[in-house]
Order: structure tokens, then C-alpha cells, then sequence
């Protein structure tokens, strides 16, 4: 009988021990103005996090969490959902492989760099996910990668595993310069005018949809008994007749109006459609038919006249797409303005009288929508991933930043603890420089003397040697 009161208590024990592990996974953030990016803002309220995921988020009596919990205090602060980056280029070591027209094969995941200190410096934007895309040098790119800015994880921890699989398209300038070399090194490459980019996604289409009828009949004949040979492995027409099969979204470069409307008709001709239209600075012109199309639109805010094709852009570009109906986000495409990326969506309220909750969504809900992640994250709802910024004032106000930026719960940005360090690491360093000037037999580097004006004596006597002036 002790022996099996013994047990009992080792049970009872060892489910108090779990239950607190438990208990202690959890984070309070409490008393601030949640600005929620689906349903409203909540003025003094709290978010419960579990094991990275919000359990909760309403006023702060009504949000309940165990002893055990981490507490952080928000009062006079807001929160918002974590920064999404529909269009980055952030930590790839390479972007362009702008040999031929069409490189449907090559991976972004294959080159990214967990160690670019970008990652750190957007974090302490609020930026939580970016999409990493391939360059803009093919008319048909490489693949895209989604990625969480974990600072310090490795790649595989940073990539969303279960995330959609995207592809880079490009239409105007940049796919069609390369037919137009401009320096003595480069050489020519079809294509080299708009038509011919149309018609360069046209014979990729073709060529996938051929790829999958050659393997579509050979799983036919297999069924049958036929002893036959499978069609060759193509790693580009793999992706191409994804991209048919609906299996890779398409997110496309572009400018002007009539490209944008060419590729969706274009893509309807296939039975598929444009999942976002990247860029779109001449959206609003062309807004029903993107609409009809069903497509979305990621757009720059307020860049134009950089180069001729963007010279027609406006600011009212996304008030005018939203209105229409279409999904809008902005992005970045720019390492320096991901950084202050809550500004560029609030610019959108003085052009076109967004409302703020609108202006929020263009760089959280929105994106997520676009990415097909808006299960998971983008606002701040029960059961998404606690992906949060917490700033010192309203986001949208130039005289705000973001406090603590974390992702599943876990913080990766924390303004104080990022003061402490770099006064950790000046000390350091200043502590190594003077241990250096004490070793002994170290030879201390001289620096060269300015050079002095010479006098008019000092040219009489380079001239004419020493004198007797008396």
C-alpha cells in the first residue's frame, strides 16, 4: 500500500511540475491599446500568450492568466500585429540570375543569409516576415521564400516549412533591357521589347502544359501495363507546370497599364490567374480589370519618376485600388524603408483618407491575405502566432518606435536590452584597445604628420642654400 501511495505522489508531483512548465510558457502583455488589425482597437486591454500562440486578447479585466505568467506592463502603449513585407530582398546573397529569360528553377531559400545584420535593424522596426524574393532581371524568376526574421536562428528556423510556394514573374523594362545591353560587357538576351516578354511567358506556359500532358500519359500507360520510359526531369517545366497546376502563385513585377492587363489575359488564356501584381504603380488606371481578374496588388507608396516607366505613379495609388475592392498591401523592396515601414502605411492616410485601422492592415492583415498566411498571422486574434510590436506612442506618429518586437511569443528585439549592449560592447572594445597598448614590446603605429607650409627662408634656402642675411 505505501509503495503504491508512493507512486501516487510521484504522480501528483510530477503533473504539478508540468502544469507549471506550463504555466510559465505563458506572457501577459497588459493595460495597452491593442490596435488589432481585424476587429478594432481595444483601449486598455491585455494578450495571453501560450507556447506562442495568443490564447487571448480583450479588456484588461477580462483577460485572465496564471501566477506563474511573465507580466509585461504596456500602460501608455500600443501594440500591433508584427510587420509583414510582401516584397524584400532582405538577407540574399544573390537575387538575379539574369542569364535567361526564363529561370523558374533556381531557389531563393538556397541563398539567404541568417547573419545579415538587416534582419537585426528590421526587427527594431517591427518587422516580423518577409517575403524574399527573386529579382525582377527575368521575365519569368526564381522561386520566393517566406521567412520569420528569427535573429540568431538558423535558416531552417526561419523558414515558414508549411508556407505557399510563390514565383518571381517581371514585365517592362527590366526583363527587356537585357536584350538592350548597355555596357560593352553585357551580352544580349531576348528579349528586348515588351512584346517579346509577353511572348516569352507565353512559350513557358506552352512548354508546361506540353510537361505535364508528357507525364500525365505516362502515369496512363503505366496504368494499363505498358512497359515505358519515363519523359526527362525538367527542374524548370517542374515549376512551370506547378504554376499551371495552381500549386505556385504568381507574384509579377510591373508598371504600366498595359502590362498589367496582357499578363492577365495572358494567364486567363492558361485557366489561371496573377495572385499579386508587385509594384502596380499604374494600378489605379487599369483597378476593375485587376479586380475582375481577382488578382491583388503590392504596392511602392510613394516612389515615382525614378525611371520613365514610373513617371504616371501617384500616391492615391492605394486608396483607389482599395476602394475598387482589391487587396492592398505596400512594401518595402528597400532595406532602409522596411526599417520605418508603419510610416509608409501611415502616409496612406493624408493620401486618400484611409481610415487607421485601413492603413494598419496594408502592412499586417493585408500582406497576410496576399501570402495565404492570414490564418496565422497578420492580426492579433486567438490562435495566431503571437508575432507583436510594442511601441512608445501611436505607430503611425513620426515621433513613436517600436519598444519590443517578438515573434511566436519569443522576443527578438528589445529597445533597453539593446542599449545595454552596445554599452557592453564600446566597453569592450575600449578595454581591448588599452590591454593592447600595454603588451609588452608592442610597437605603437605612427601616423604620418600633416605637411607644413614652407616658409619663404625655407624656399630661399632650397633654392640658393643657407645665406648670411645680415
Amino acid at each position: 500500500m505505501k509503495t503504491y501511495r508512493f507512486i501516487s505522489l510521484a504522480v501528483l508531483l510530477c503533473t504539478l511540475s508540468l502544469v507549471a512548465l506550463a504555466q510559465s510558457n505563458e506572457t501577459l502583455i497588459r493595460n495597452a491599446t491593442i490596435m488589432t488589425a481585424s476587429h478594432g482597437t481595444i483601449t486598455n486591454g491585455s494578450i495571453l500568450i501560450r507556447d506562442g500562440k495568443i490564447v487571448a486578447v480583450d479588456k484588461a479585466d477580462k483577460v485572465k492568466a496564471s501566477s506563474n505568467a511573465k507580466v509585461m506592463d504596456a500602460t501608455g502603449m500600443y501594440v500591433t500585429p508584427g510587420f509583414i513585407d510582401s516584397h524584400s530582398h532582405t538577407a540574399l546573397d544573390s537575387i538575379n540570375e539574369g542569364s535567361l529569360s526564363v529561370t523558374a528553377m533556381v531557389r531563393m531559400r538556397d541563398m539567404v543569409d541568417n547573419t545579415n545584420i538587416n534582419i537585426y535593424r528590421q526587427l527594431a522596426g517591427g518587422m516580423t516576415l518577409i517575403h524574399q524574393l527573386h529579382g525582377s532581371a527575368n521575365a519569368i524568376g526564381g522561386q520566393n521564400n517566406l521567412i520569420k526574421l528569427k535573429w540568431g536562428k538558423s535558416v531552417e528556423e526561419m523558414l515558414i516549412a508549411d508556407a505557399p510556394r510563390t514565383i518571381k514573374f517581371a514585365l517592362g523594362e527590366n526583363p527587356k533591357r537585357r536584350g538592350n545591353p548597355t555596357l560593352p560587357s553585357q551580352s544580349a538576351r531576348f528579349p528586348a521589347t515588351r512584346m517579346g516578354v509577353e511572348e516569352t511567358i507565353r512559350e513557358a506556359f506552352t512548354q508546361g502544359r506540353e510537361y505535364i500532358k508528357q507525364w500525365d500519359d505516362y502515369e496512363a500507360a503505366k496504368k494499363r501495363g505498358e512497359d515505358v520510359l519515363p519523359p526527362r526531369k525538367d527542374l524548370k517545366l517542374e515549376a512551370m507546370a506547378d504554376v499551371l497546376r495552381g500549386k505556385i502563385d504568381i507574384h509579377s513585377h510591373c508598371y504600366r497599364a498595359d502590362e498589367i492587363v496582357m499578363l492577365a489575359r495572358l494567364c486567363e488564356e492558361f485557366g489561371i490567374k496573377v495572385h499579386t501584381f508587385q509594384h502596380v504603380l499604374e494600378g489605379y488606371k487599369v483597378a476593375p480589370e485587376i479586380k475582375a481578374h481577382g488578382a491583388n496588388a503590392s504596392i511602392l507608396p510613394d516612389w515615382w519618376a525614378y525611371k520613365m516607366e514610373a513617371y504616371d505613379a501617384i500616391p492615391f495609388n492605394a486608396a483607389i485600388m482599395h476602394r475598387r475592392g482589391i487587396v492592398v498591401s505596400i512594401h518595402s523592396d528597400d532595406n532602409e524603408a522596411a526599417r520605418r515601414f508603419y510610416q509608409e502605411a501611415g502616409k496612406m492616410m493624408k493620401y486618400g483618407d484611409l481610415s487607421e485601422e485601413e492603413a494598419l492592415r496594408l502592412v499586417t492583415l493585408n500582406p497576410a491575405i496576399q501570402l495565404r498566411l492570414d490564418k496565422r498571422v497578420g492580426s492579433i486574434d486567438v490562435g495566431k502566432d503571437a508575432d507583436l510590436v510594442i511601441f512608445n506612442g501611436h505607430p503611425f506618429s513620426v515621433y513613436s518606435r517600436p519598444e519590443t518586437t517578438m515573434i511566436e511569443g519569443e522576443i527578438y528585439f528589445d529597445r533597453k536590452q539593446d542599449l545595454e549592449m552596445r554599452e557592453k560592447i564600446a566597453k569592450e572594445k575600449k578595454d581591448l584597445i588599452e590591454r593592447e597598448k600595454r603588451m609588452p614590446g608592442q610597437v605603437q603605429p605612427t601616423l604620418p604628420q600633416p605637411p607644413t607650409i614652407p616658409t619663404e627662408d625655407d624656399l630661399d634656402t632650397h633654392l640658393h642654400g643657407k645665406r648670411n642675411r645680415n
